[in-house]
């Protein structure tokens, strides 16, 4: 999508500290951070939420969602991370590109309210 700023940022029109890229994915730092390390982990392929994938899109999904684990050093992640994906502008969703946020380096509460 022309107009999306993910992928802008994962054709290189716009910067990021780009912590990891295959073929399917990208993953950055959050320039907002939630925690003290929050990446956001895109596959390259655009669609805006769950409801939107394709069979072909929903395979990719899950090789990105099981790569993740062969990376936690890189990350960062060895003592554990939380992953979010936000659907919708009630969830706080704000880039409509679906994305998987990754938090880490400190023990989080559970607060859904």
């Amino acid at each position: 999508m022309e107009d999306c700023l993910f992928c802008k940022i994962i054709a290189g029109e716009i910067p990021s500290k780009k912590m990891y890229e295959d073929e399917e994915m990208y993953i950055f730092c959050d320039i907002d951070p939630k925690a003290p390390k929050h990446y956001l982990m895109v596959p390259k392929a655009h669609f805006a939420r769950l409801e939107e994938m394709t069979d072909e899109q929903a395979a990719v999904l899950g090789k990105c969602l099981k790569k993740l684990p062969s990376l936690t050093g890189l990350l960062g992640l060895e003592n554990g991370y939380r992953l979010i994906i936000n659907q919708g502008p009630d969830a706080g969703q704000t880039v409509f590109h679906l994305h998987v946020h990754i938090l880490a380096g400190k023990k989080m509460a559970w607060n859904p309210a």
